[in-house]
């Protein structure tokens, strides 16, 4: 009949329509502004480089790209991941590498802060299924039972942090015993301490950060601080812990980090995808980009000091400008010799300004006491150099020095003269290390590093050996020694071809030089990779 709707069709009312079309203009923004904000987070998928293609079945791509949005949880600890304020969102290398596989594979993913949660409670909404995956994790049997790990793709070591100053004699974590011990709860080396450390000396703090642990530290309610080295590298600068050192590596607890994912079947072969991937992958520039706590302490200082500068320059401008109002008309010469006092002031403020920058940068960079390069420029010069090594397959050589009975020297002549010693030997390194290329640091107490580009093994024993005999001809004397003079025992380590990685380098050189000392110590050992 004319006047009524056609089969299928349906009436509108005016607010029906709007309720419509306002929820597909919100389901449109949604659609567009999701893309948008997840490509921001995953800028960083830039660093990271594959050694070799991988490639997947369409069948497989189809498949994960058809499959729900994972939920992913981080943490904040850099470098593997920094929560951003302004971006509201995690960076670092586990955000990069997740990034740039989650974009090949065609999956989709919401990185939830969580800052209000802590570790332990992070992961176990992973093993119940309330999120889908965590990072950065180190593999436990008993985690691994609960959930799923992909392979590892960052590797770091714990360290024992105290206060400086203090030279309390830990040589291995067996000396933790003595000492009250604080650590993270829930960390993989948790465990292994409580079997070493008595309970009522043991200290676990269950918090969202570690800024607990580190304050317990500094106030002394514990003698130590048990912490992720490469973590703590980072938060020394980012917070200014610089009343706080890492005093030992525990070389024989490695920390491999990896992707955590919940025990859902699908989530079988995601892990068995980013294993192909995580196997292929080089993250050294996402490392070189994101360990940069020391780059952000220096730069905040000096904008901070560039700051204070410029309110004292336009103090004085503003007197110099009034003063010359005032004086315009009667004293025009006055004025130009003002003026250019004022200007030659701020030209030697800037000067200043400019040399304090570089003093800073260069003590960032050297050690006090022997002006050799500190431990923190050896590190990144390794990480450097055993790059170009992996591309170039171009030989490395590292030795690892350390100066026998050095105790002796400190308790017979006193700490004073143990540094003049220090002193001492640091110039034989240098004298006989001469390339522009080598690199000499003091890695520690009584240790230095020599790194040798381009030198093989037979090479780098020559320099090693001139090396000894230089501090042998010193003729220093030590008198509650074995041999009643100063000595040095070197352990050295070659890599070539492209298969060792700087940890494993700076490791094997470590047990070469203990093999030394173990040998009669006045001896060098090595080892080619």
């Amino acid at each position: 009949m004319a006047g009524e709707p056609l089969m299928g069709e349906k009436r509108w009312s005016g607010h029906a329509l709007w309720r419509y079309m306002r929820a597909l203009c919100v389901a449109l923004c949604a659609w567009c502004v999701a893309p948008l904000a997840q490509a921001a987070a995953c800028e960083g998928g830039q660093h990271v480089l594959l050694t070799r293609p991988v490639e997947f079945s369409a069948d497989d791509l189809a498949y994960f790209r058809a499959m729900a949005p994972l939920r992913v949880l981080s943490v904040d600890a850099p470098p593997m991941s920094r929560y951003d304020e302004q971006r509201r969102t995690y960076t670092g290398i586990s955000v990069d590498v997740w990034c740039f596989i989650a974009e090949r594979l065609g999956l989709r993913y919401e990185l939830i802060p969580g800052r209000d949660q802590t570790v332990a409670q992070k992961i176990l909404q992973v093993q119940e299924g309330a999120a889908d995956v965590f990072m950065p994790l180190s593999l436990q049997s008993e985690r691994a039972q609960r959930g799923l790990f992909t392979l590892p793709y960052y590797e770091s070591y714990y360290a024992v942090i105290a206060r400086k100053g203090r030279r309390l004699p830990i040589r291995d974590i067996v000396d933790l015993a003595q000492y009250r011990v604080g650590v993270v709860r829930g960390v993989a080396l948790e465990p292994t301490l409580r079997e070493i450390v008595p309970p009522h000396q043991l200290f676990s703090f269950d918090e969202t950060s570690s800024a607990g642990l580190f304050l317990s530290l500094r106030d002394g309610s514990i003698d130590v601080a048990v912490f992720n080295k490469s973590i703590f590298a980072e938060k020394r600068y980012l917070h200014e812990y610089f009343d706080l050192e890492d005093v030992l590596t525990l070389y024989g607890n490695p920390r491999a980090y990896r992707f955590y994912f919940s025990p859902a079947p699908q989530h079988e072969r995601v892990v068995a995808a980013f294993d192909r991937y995580l196997a292929a992958m080089d993250v050294t520039e996402s490392i070189a980009a994101h360990e940069e706590g020391e780059r952000q302490f220096i730069e905040r200082y000096v904008a901070q000091r560039g700051q204070r500068i410029f309110l004292q320059v336009a103090s004085v401008s503003a007197v110099v400008l009034a003063l010359v109002l005032y004086l315009s008309l009667r004293r025009y010469r006055r004025l130009v010799r003002l003026l250019e006092s004022s200007n030659s002031q701020i030209r030697q403020q800037q000067q200043a300004l400019q040399a304090a920058n570089q003093e800073l940068e260069r003590q960032s960079q050297t050690d006090g006491l022997t002006g050799l390069a500190n431990r923190r420029e050896f590190d990144h010069a390794l990480r450097r150099e055993q790059a170009r090594q992996q591309r170039t397959g171009a030989p490395l050589s590292l030795l690892m020095a350390d100066v026998d009975h050095f105790k002796c020297v400190n308790d017979h002549y006193g700490h004073a003269m143990g540094d003049d010693y220090l002193r001492a030997i640091a110039r034989v390194l240098k004298a006989a290390v001469g390339r522009p290329t080598d690199l000499v640091a003091r890695y520690g107490g009584e240790e230095f590093v020599c790194l040798l580009p381009d030198t093989a093994a037979e090479d780098a024993l020559k320099v090693a050996e001139r090396i000894r005999q230089g501090v042998a001809e010193l003729g220093l004397p030590n008198a509650l020694a074995a041999i009643p003079r100063l000595t040095l025992s070197i352990g050295i380590a070659t890599a070539s071809g492209t298969g060792a990685a700087s940890q494993q380098l700076l490791a094997q050189a470590d047990t070469q030089l203990y093999a030394a000392k173990h040998a009669g110590r006045d001896r060098i050992h090595a080892v080619a990779l």
